[in-house]
């Protein structure tokens, strides 16, 4: 079982960064391929970013390419999101997930799910 605890949003303008936190509770993190997933209101979870088990490989959304960064620390059993230049449609409540056998895009290949962070960008 893994337990993933959210972190670091917030209210920012925009132009403005943030660094969003996934602490997770598991005996073995480098297992687990990590992924940010992103909900606007009355729009569906959409993907953001996600790294491999060693940190080694990543993988943006179109986007948010070249404004966000995702890291993991598997020795804290952490995870990061630092985003930069952030937009009022970056607005969302941000979802960390895990899942143990891909480094995939797919909402549906995630078994575990936090229970987010709100960030809001204004204008």
């Amino acid at each position: 079982q893994v337990q993933l605890v959210e972190s670091g949003g917030g209210l920012v303008q925009a132009g403005g960064s943030l660094r969003l936190s996934c602490a997770a509770s598991v005996r073995t993190f480098s297992n687990y391929v990590m992924g940010w997933f992103r909900q606007a209101p009355g729009k569906e979870r959409e993907f953001v970013a996600t790294i491999n088990w060693r940190g080694a490989s990543t993988l943006y959304a179109d986007s948010v390419q070249g404004r966000f960064t995702i890291s993991r620390d598997n020795a804290k059993n952490i995870m990061y999101l630092q985003m930069n230049s952030l937009k009022p449609e970056d607005t969302a409540v941000y979802y960390c997930a895990a899942n143990f056998y891909y480094f995939s895009a797919r909402r549906d290949q995630y078994d575990y799910w936090g229970q987010g962070t709100q960030v809001t960008v204004s204008s």
